[in-house]
């Protein structure tokens, strides 16, 4: 990185940075990216997101996709049906979101993470 990028994040004011910082508290939760991953994969359904996320209780499940949702980045749809069906989508922002950890992950694959 250049110097000059390094003084543009000197840039960034209080309240940017607070935004940042719930952003990256939202996605270092837990679980969530998983299930935003498993969602954008075409796992719509409870059931399906815990098939591909091993390890995910269905009571943390649960818990997540509520708040997903409630922040905008998942959209819950009921359908009438017996038994009724609930489906997941990514909203507008949930995909964007995705789509901007994407430099991140390249991080990870480039440097490493520790494990």
């Amino acid at each position: 990185m250049t110097n000059a990028a390094l003084t543009d994040i000197h840039l960034i004011d209080d309240a940017a940075c607070r935004r940042f910082l719930s952003s990256v508290e939202l996605v270092g939760k837990r679980w969530s990216s998983a299930i935003l991953l498993a969602i954008a994969r075409g796992a719509t359904r409870f059931s399906e997101i815990t098939a591909v996320v091993p390890g995910l209780s269905d009571r943390l499940l649960a818990q997540r996709l509520k708040e997903l949702e409630a922040t905008g980045l998942l959209a819950r749809e009921v359908i009438a049906s017996t038994p009724v069906q609930v489906r997941y989508s990514l909203t507008e922002a949930g995909a964007d979101l995705l789509e901007s950890l994407q430099p991140l992950a390249a991080w990870g694959h480039r440097w490493g993470t520790p494990t």
